[in-house]
């Protein structure tokens, strides 16, 4: 096409997540034919020179570097993505701004609410395009299920129950990594997996204005290093059990765990509301379950009932692959993601998810923790959220 551009596309961190980006970035032009856009992966920066090389084989970048100001300071690349523990998101986004560059941020947004507000600020006075990996919202039926709660399905949301189940960190001999470091992560299950819950509670319920919270460690010490005798003290909670309030005056809950026996990537939510109800279990991702009280009864039962909807693959934006009958699976709620963030590049806007949504959801994080240490309900820091341009 004739306004088609290349943007440079720059990698700081290359574990787990950041092949997932680098992934999602070589399937754009499989999935959305014609672009107006395309993407080359330019540089890989780690922190061991060994494991930069290795990443730059694997990712087929460009180059590789153990220096984030050197990809960073670079002109031929457009995009950074920060892919790197929690507590260095604030430095390497605000530096990735400053220089000009659009930057898609790893959730949580940062480690803390004051790393969160600083990194809002100078995104918002970039003029660049800041997008938060909350890749749930772009679950075809979480999509659905927005599309009907902004309809009027729901009406006034009343009660909700929102739960991240994982089980991986059960076994008291998995060994230390930084997401057990408070001061590399800022939370354990509450950052980690909550943060996806509570971002989705306030994309589809309402903004939480307070919380009461429990969060617990069971596993209070670990090896570490896998094999290793000597064990460390563990910091940050394996569990977490939140009752909220939103400003629309719902009441309900958040789980998050790393220690859900029986669990794989278990996601689930419910809203229920004055004229119908919504429900979704990500262990079931073709499928949203609605219910609308409207519907018309009877002595055996009328059409009352939850109705199983049939989402799969069936994306607004036009996608030539997979067909939109398709199952859909978790790779692709990424790709998706970044079609959106690329998009909104492209176009110039303001992400969504943006670092705004991030910052809402780091106040509420701060919340919960600050309830946990008072054993008090705490009110949720206001963050202001503009609309997208």
């Amino acid at each position: 096409m004739s306004d088609s551009r290349e943007y440079g596309v720059g990698m700081i961190g290359f574990g787990g997540i950041a092949r997932v980006h680098a992934y999602a970035h070589a399937s754009l032009p499989f999935l959305y034919r014609p672009l107006p856009f395309s993407t080359a992966l330019r540089g890989v920066c780690t922190s061991r020179g060994d494991t930069a090389m290795a990443a730059m084989d694997e990712g087929h970048f460009q180059f590789a570097t153990t220096d984030p100001s050197e990809l960073i300071s670079r002109s031929d690349i457009d995009i950074i993505h920060v892919c790197t523990p929690n507590d260095s998101h604030r430095e390497l986004s605000i530096a990735a701004l400053e220089a000009g560059k659009h930057v898609y941020c790893e959730k949580p947004l940062a480690d803390d609410l004051d790393g969160a507000r600083e990194m809002l600020h100078v995104a918002s006075a970039s003029g660049r395009t800041h997008q938060v990996t909350f890749q749930y919202r772009f679950v075809p039926a979480i999509m659905r299920a927005k599309q009907l709660v902004d309809e009027g399905l729901v009406g006034a949301p009343l009660a909700f129950r929102f739960c991240y189940l994982h089980a991986g960190y059960t076994d008291g001999q998995r060994p230390m990594s930084w997401r057990l470091d408070a001061d590399k992560s800022g939370g354990g299950a509450l950052f980690d997996l909550g943060s996806h819950a509570i971002d989705l509670v306030q994309h589809l319920v309402g903004d939480v204005t307070r919380v009461s919270a429990a969060l617990p460690t069971f596993v209070h010490d670990r090896p570490v290093a896998a094999g290793s005798d000597d064990r460390a003290p563990v910091h940050v909670d394996d569990h977490a059990v939140m009752l909220m309030e939103t400003d629309t005056g719902a009441v309900g809950t958040v789980e998050a765990s790393r220690v859900a026996t029986g669990t794989t990537d278990d996601l689930t939510l419910e809203i229920h509301g004055t004229n119908g109800a919504l429900k979704f279990d990500l262990m079931d991702p073709n499928w949203l379950h609605v219910y609308d009280a409207r519907a018309g009864g009877s002595p055996i039962g009328g059409r009352r009932g939850y109705t199983k909807v049939q989402t799969v693959q069936e994306y607004p934006e036009p996608a030539s692959l997979p067909s939109p009958k398709a199952t859909v699976g978790w790779l692709r709620f990424h790709i998706a993601s970044l079609h959106a963030f690329m998009t909104n590049v492209h176009e110039g806007r303001v992400g969504d998810p943006s670092f705004a949504d991030g910052a809402a959801v780091q106040a509420v994080l701060q919340a919960a923790q600050t309830s946990h240490q008072t054993g008090s309900w705490s009110e949720v820091p206001e963050i202001a959220r503009p609309f997208p341009a």
